[in-house]
C-alpha cells in the first residue's frame, strides 16, 4: 500500500510538472502573438512591392509621416505662448520693504538717498516685466518657448521670454543697471535678493486649454484615399508617397481593429487552439520516443525555453514591424538541441517552432520552406560537433541552402526577375553571421543547464592541459595506462555507436586519484620498493580504494563536468580489490572478512560508455601481467575478465545487451593482438 501511494505521488508530481511546462509555454507564446486585424506586409522605402495588387477597401486619410508630425508639433510648442498673470502686490511689498529697511539699516551702507531712488526705479522696471519662479523658467527653457502672454487686468500682452526675468537675471540687472553712477560693490552689501520675489503666476488651466485647441486644430492628414483606389501593384517601387499611404492604411486598420473586440476574441481562440495542438504533438513525441527527456527537467526546459524564445522574438518583431523575419537565426535552435540532445528531437522542435512563428506572417509558405531546409542542413552538419570550424561550415551551409531555396521559389513564382526582392538574400547572409554566436551560447547553456558538449570534451582530452600534464609527471605509469584504456574504450564505443569522445575523456581522467599516492600502484613502481610490504591487507586495500575518492576530490577542485566525474566513481563499480581480498582470505582460512574494507564505493555503471570503460580498464591492466602475448592468451584473458564482470552483476543497471558485450570483447581482442604483436628478430651480420 505504501509503495502504491509513493508511486501515485511521483506520477502525479510528474504529470503536474509536465502540465505546468506545457501550459506555461502555450500561455507565453499566445500572449505575445499579434492579434491586430491588420495587413502584415513587410515593405521598405524604394524597394519593390513583393505582394499582389493592393486596393483600398474603405476611405482613409493619408497621415503625415511621424517625423513630419513631430517636427510640426515641436514648432507649435515652440511658438505656443503660455499664460502668466502678474501679481502687482508682490512688487509693491518688496519696494515698501526696501524703503523701510533704508530707514533702519541701509542708511549706513548706501552713500546717499540717490542710491535708494535708483533701486526703487530699477525694481519697478523689473516687476513690470515680471519675475519667473525656477520651475516655470525651466519649463519654458525645456519647451524652447520664445514668447509668453502676461495677463494684466483684462488684457493679455505678448512678451518675449528673453525680456522676462528670473531671480538670478533680476539680481544681475539690479546690480549693474547703472554701474557708472551706482557702484555694484556698494549695492552688493544691501542683500538685494531679499527684494526679488517671483510675481508671475502660471495660469495652468488657461494654458492647457489653449494648448489643446492648438493640437486639435493640427492637420494630421495631407489627403484622402478613396475606396476602390489602387494603392500599389506587384513589383512597383515603393515611393515616399506610397510609403506614407501604406503606413496610413496600417494605422487606420489598427484603429478599426481596436473597435472589433469580437474579432479579436475569435482570433485569440484560434491562436490558443493552434499553439496547443502543435506543442501537444511535441509532448506526445517525447512521451513515445524520448521518455528520458520527460524525466529530466533540464531537458524539457532546454527544449521549451528555446522554442518559446524564438516564438516570442518573432511575435515582437512582426508586431512592431522592426525588420525582416529572415534575419532571425532560427537554425540556432536545431544546432543547440542536436549538440546537447539528439537529431530527431532537434528537427521536430525546429519544425514546430517554425510553424508557430509562421502564423504571424501573411505569406508564410516561403518562410517555412527556407527555415525547414536550413534546420535540416544545420542538423546534418553537426552530427558530431568536435571542432569550432564546424560551426563556420554549418553557418555557411545554412546560408547556402537558404539562398538556393529562396531563388528556387522566386524563379517558379515570379514572371519577371526584376520583381525579386534582393534584400532578403542580404538578411539571410546576416542570419548566417548571427549563427556564429552559437559557439559562445554553448558555454552559457553548459553552465546554466549542466550539459557537457563534445567541444568541451575535446578540450578536456588535450593531454597538455594542467591536470593531465600533472598526471603524466606525477604518475607516468598511470598516465600511459589511461592512454591505452582510452584507445581501447574509444574503439569499442565506435563499434557500438556510443559516444566515443565521452568515453575517451572519461578514460583519461578515471585514475587521476592515483596522483595522491602514485607509488602504491604497480604501474608506477619502476623496480623500486613496494610500499605495500609495510602494510596489512586492510590498509593496502584502503589506499588503493582511496584513488576513487581522491579522484573525485581532484575533479571537483579542477571543475571537471559531472559526466566525467561519473567515470571516476564507476570504473570499478562496487567491485573488490581482489588481490588484497583473496590474499586476506588465504591468510585467514575459514574466516570471512569485513567486505566493506575491500569494496569500492561505486556505484556500478549506468550507461554504455561507463560500462565500456570498466571493461577496458580491467582488460588493459590485466593484459600487462600476461607471460606471453598470443591470440589465444589474449582471447582467454578478455573472456575471463569480462565474463567475471557480467557474472558479478556490474552491468545490470546499464542498457548493454549480450550482443554488444560480445562486440566489445571482439574489439578488445583485435586491438590487444595488434598492440602486442610479435616482432621478428633481426639477423646478425656475419663477419
Amino acid at each position: 500500500m505504501s509503495t502504491n501511494n509513493t508511486f501515485d505521488k511521483l506520477s502525479l508530481k510528474t504529470i503536474l510538472r509536465h502540465l505546468l511546462i506545457y501550459l506555461g509555454a502555450v500561455a507565453l507564446i499566445v500572449y505575445f502573438l499579434p492579434r491586430d486585424v491588420k495587413f502584415i506586409y513587410q515593405f521598405d522605402l524604394n524597394k519593390p512591392w513583393r505582394y499582389g495588387q493592393l486596393m483600398a477597401t474603405f476611405d482613409f486619410p493619408i497621415y503625415k509621416p511621424d517625423e513630419v508630425i513631430k517636427r510640426e508639433q515641436d514648432s507649435i510648442i515652440k511658438h505656443f505662448q503660455p499664460y502668466f498673470s502678474i501679481d502687482a502686490s508682490v512688487g509693491n511689498d518688496a519696494i515698501s520693504q526696501l524703503r523701510a529697511d533704508y530707514q533702519t539699516d541701509l542708511k549706513e551702507v548706501l552713500p546717499s538717498y540717490d542710491y535708494l531712488r535708483h533701486l526703487v526705479n530699477v525694481l519697478n522696471a523689473i516687476y513690470q516685466k515680471g519675475i519667473l519662479d525656477g520651475a516655470s523658467a525651466d519649463r519654458l527653457q525645456q519647451d524652447s518657448t520664445v514668447n509668453l502672454r502676461i495677463i494684466n487686468g483684462l488684457e493679455a500682452q505678448q512678451q518675449a521670454v528673453a525680456e522676462t526675468f528670473t531671480i538670478k537675471d533680476a539680481y544681475t540687472y539690479l546690480l549693474n543697471a547703472d554701474s557708472a553712477r551706482y557702484k555694484p560693490e556698494i549695492l552688493q552689501k544691501c542683500a538685494l535678493n531679499a527684494y526679488l520675489v517671483p510675481n508671475l503666476i502660471y495660469e495652468k488651466e488657461r494654458t492647457e486649454t489653449a494648448r489643446q485647441e492648438a493640437i486639435d486644430n493640427f492637420p494630421w492628414a495631407v489627403g484622402m484615399v478613396q475606396s476602390g483606389q489602387k494603392i500599389i501593384d506587384r513589383g512597383e517601387i515603393i515611393s515616399q508617397n506610397t510609403y506614407n499611404i501604406l503606413n496610413s492604411l496600417e494605422k487606420e486598420m489598427q484603429t478599426r481593429s481596436d473597435a472589433s473586440q469580437a474579432q479579436r476574441r475569435m482570433m485569440l481562440g484560434g491562436q490558443v487552439l493552434f499553439v496547443c495542438i502543435y506543442i501537444f504533438l511535441l509532448m506526445l513525441y517525447l512521451e513515445l520516443y524520448r521518455k528520458d527527456y520527460l524525466k529530466e527537467t533540464r531537458d524539457l526546459l532546454l527544449i521549451f525555453s528555446f522554442m518559446v524564445f524564438f516564438c516570442l522574438f518573432t511575435s515582437v518583431l512582426m508586431g512592431r514591424n522592426m525588420f525582416s523575419v529572415y534575419i532571425i537565426p532560427y537554425a540556432m535552435l536545431p544546432m543547440v538541441l542536436r549538440t546537447f540532445l539528439d537529431s530527431r528531437t532537434a528537427l521536430l522542435t525546429h519544425i514546430v517552432t517554425i510553424l508557430i512563428c509562421s502564423i504571424t506572417l501573411r505569406y508564410p509558405h516561403e518562410f517555412i520552406l527556407i527555415q525547414v531546409a536550413a534546420g535540416v542542413m544545420a542538423i546534418f552538419n553537426l552530427r558530431e560537433l568536435s571542432r569550432r570550424s564546424q560551426l563556420f561550415l554549418s553557418a555557411f551551409l545554412v546560408v547556402l541552402v537558404s539562398l538556393l531555396i529562396f531563388f528556387a521559389y522566386e524563379f517558379f513564382t515570379e514572371e519577371d526577375i526584376s520583381k525579386i526582392d534582393f534584400s532578403i538574400p542580404i538578411y539571410i547572409i546576416i542570419n548566417g553571421i548571427l549563427l556564429l554566436f552559437t559557439y559562445p551560447l554553448f558555454f552559457i547553456i553548459e553552465k546554466t543547464f549542466g550539459y557537457t558538449s563534445n567541444v568541451t570534451l575535446v578540450e578536456l582530452s588535450d593531454v597538455n592541459n594542467n591536470l593531465l600534464r600533472k598526471l603524466s609527471e606525477t604518475a607516468p605509469g598511470t598516465f600511459q595506462h589511461s592512454m591505452q584504456v582510452a584507445n581501447l574504450a574509444t574503439e569499442a564505443a565506435n563499434k557500438l555507436g556510443a559516444n566515443a569522445q565521452l568515453v575517451r575523456t572519461g578514460a583519461l581522467y578515471h585514475d587521476i586519484g592515483k596522483m595522491e599516492n602514485p607509488a602504491f600502484f604497480t604501474e608506477n613502481q619502476l623496480g623500486g620498493v613496494n610500499p605495500h610490504k609495510n602494510l596489512n591487507f586492510e590498509q593496502s586495500a584502503k589506499v588503493v580504494i582511496s584513488h576513487v575518492t581522491d579522484g573525485l576530490k581532484l575533479a571537483e577542485k579542477n571543475n571537471l563536468p559531472s559526466i566525467v566525474k561519473d567515470f571516476i566513481s564507476t570504473h570499478h563499480g562496487r567491485g573488490k580489490t581482489k588481490y588484497f581480498y583473496i590474499s586476506w582470505k588465504n591468510e585467514h582460512p575459514g574466516e570471512e572478512p569485513e567486505e566493506g574494507l575491500f569494496s569500492y564505493p561505486g556505484p556500478n555503471p549506468s550507461t554504455k560508455e561507463q560500462a565500456i570503460l570498466m571493461m577496458a580498464d580491467a582488460v588493459e591492466a590485466a593484459s600487462r601481467s600476461l607471460p606471453e602475448f598470443t591470440e589465444e592468451s589474449i582471447s582467454n584473458l578478455v573472456e575471463k575478465i569480462i565474463e567475471s564482470q557480467v557474472s558479478e552483476g556490474y552491468f545490470r543497471d546499464c542498457p548493454l545487451t549480450f550482443k554488444e558485450i560480445g562486440q566489445v570483447k571482439a574489439t578488445f581482442k583485435e586491438k590487444l593482438t595488434t598492440i602486442y604483436h610479435t616482432r621478428i628478430s633481426y639477423p646478425e651480420l656475419k663477419q
